[in-house]
């Protein structure tokens, strides 16, 4: 069972999110919330699979609870969504650096939506096909950060290469026929390197992939 935790501050938008969501029997909303300050109370409460969270509400906006939880050991296993009404804008690029696993506009069509959660749950990048292309506009003209390419010095060949994949948004499976190896070796590397780069999830490595430069527009 996925458990869910809705966090946004317009109640009619959270009552169409949970009735979509308590129609499947995988899923199972588990807290709702106003505001971000009550979201994290609930999340560490419930400790959900996935936080939904809108960005812009008062009191703790969305970015804000998106780093508290990325922050709290209690909380790692909660994987944080952002819903956005607008695509990728600052606040969106703010909340992904503070540690979300995606983001999903609010007009998304009700499949996507649900097939996106089970995602979400199970770790994977999430981040709309809008979005992905905007997000990748932007490092057209973005400086690299010196930072995060002296981060990935500490991974081998083939973490490095696996990391490269999924910053161009290819699958497990998909990464194992690229580099010719198993599913599970493939999850291996992945795994191996996000411990070595603290990357809380595949969100993170897409964004060191591209602002370290080991993956440009280009590659895609």
């Amino acid at each position: 069972m996925i458990r869910v935790l809705l966090v946004d501050d317009q109640a009619l938008l959270r009552s169409g999110f949970r009735a979509l969501l308590d129609l499947e029997d995988d899923i199972e909303v588990v807290a709702e919330a106003a505001d971000g300050q009550e979201g994290l109370a609930l999340a560490r409460e419930h400790l959900p699979d996935v936080a939904l969270i809108d960005i812009q509400m008062p009191v703790v906006d969305g970015i804000e609870a998106t780093r508290r939880i990325a922050a709290d050991p209690a909380l790692t296993k909660v994987h944080v969504v952002i819903l956005t009404n607008y695509g990728l804008d600052e606040y969106v690029f703010d909340a992904l650096r503070a540690g979300a696993a995606g983001f999903l506009v609010k007009d998304i069509l009700p499949e996507d939506f649900l097939h996106a959660v089970r995602v979400a749950a199970r770790g994977d990048a999430l981040l709309a096909p809008s979005i992905t292309r905007k997000l990748i506009n932007r490092y057209v003209t973005q400086p690299l950060h010196t930072d995060a390419a002296t981060e990935l010095e500490g991974l081998t060949g083939r973490e490095r290469e696996a990391v490269a994949l999924v910053a161009q948004g290819l699958s497990n499976g998909q990464i194992a026929d690229r580099m010719v190896i198993s599913p599970l070796t493939a999850k291996t590397h992945i795994n191996r390197a996000m411990a070595k780069l603290h990357a809380r999830d595949r969100a993170q490595l897409v964004i060191l992939g591209y602002e370290s430069g080991l993956v440009t527009p280009r590659n895609r």
